[in-house]
């Protein structure tokens, strides 16, 4: 990857402070404990109940719909542009196409981001894409590409199923054709604990096997789905999580992502009541 020389960047054999701390000396095992100490998180949640959400559309001006969307101190902005030709197609399309860019803002995370998509943020917006074109009626728009642009802010966990719910609003809020609200929802496994929209110092954890059980379950699950229809449009999932774990998770998605479908309701009822109050008072 090209360096940023935009940056002064510092060397590349520094080691971070943090490897030094006190915290550093206690086992993984002990940090998973503390963070879910009692039946409850640090945050005084219990395992399965999800951040509150502070959602809100029509923050970008220059740009055809957007939104914004708070999960705890996650922060995320999702920008959505008017629909072109497709860049360098010669043949005709049926159906319009996505494009998705997810990315990291470099002060958004405790290591500095680059300003260049980096591996992690192209998985993301191809996943975040595959979400996108199940809800999108892209026969409305044929031979066309609507551009979605999702910058995370801040990052405190959960920001890839935080970027689609926003997504989602921004392309009703740019009038966008489709069929269903969409909504995502992340959830983290470990030793048979379930942590519903996790931190980042929670989503850390559930990643690595830390349990000296063989049939622990570790990982990360994010599905987004369509709340009328019923139907997952996208399922992402890395870790080692038995079958039995991974059905009852997917129950308790199921259930997130409909309990935050009145927040995007009421997100785009107000943009509605909103304009409409604009029109009259002109």
């Amino acid at each position: 990857m090209p360096k940023d020389h935009k940056r002064i960047n510092g060397p590349e054999e520094t080691v971070p402070y943090n490897l030094f701390t006190k915290l550093n000396t206690k086992t993984l095992l002990t940090k998973f404990e503390e963070a879910v100490c009692n039946g409850k998180r640090t945050d005084l949640r219990v395992p399965e109940e999800h951040r509150k959400i502070f959602l809100k559309s029509g923050i970008v001006s220059q740009a055809k719909g957007s939104a914004y969307i708070e999960l705890g101190k996650t922060k995320v902005i999702v920008s959505v542009f008017d629909p072109r030709e497709i860049p360098n197609r010669t043949d005709y399309s049926l159906k319009g196409e996505i494009y998705c860019e997810f990315k990291f803002a470099p002060f958004s995370c405790v290591k500095r981001r680059q300003h260049q998509q980096d591996t992690e943020e192209k998985q993301y917006s191809a996943i975040m894409k595959q979400a996108l074109e199940s809800t999108v009626c892209r026969h409305e728009f044929p031979n066309f590409q609507v551009d979605i642009y999702a910058l995370v802010l801040h990052n405190d966990g959960s920001v890839l199923s935080a970027a689609i719910t926003a997504a989602g609003v921004a392309l009703s809020h740019a009038g966008v054709p489709m069929y269903d609200a969409i909504t995502s929802v992340t959830l983290g496994i470990q030793d048979g604990i379930r942590l519903l929209d996790p931190n980042c110092e929670e989503q850390t954890l559930c990643e690595i096997p830390i349990s000296s059980k063989q049939e622990s379950s570790h990982g990360v699950i994010i599905v987004s789905m369509l709340d009328t229809h019923e139907q997952i449009s996208q399922f992402y999932q890395y870790g080692c999580i038995s079958v039995e774990d991974l059905s009852a998770s997917v129950d308790v998605l199921k259930q997130a992502c409909k309990n935050i479908v009145p927040v995007v309701q009421k997100c785009l009822v107000k943009h509605v009541l909103r304009t409409l109050n604009e029109d009259v008072e002109d």
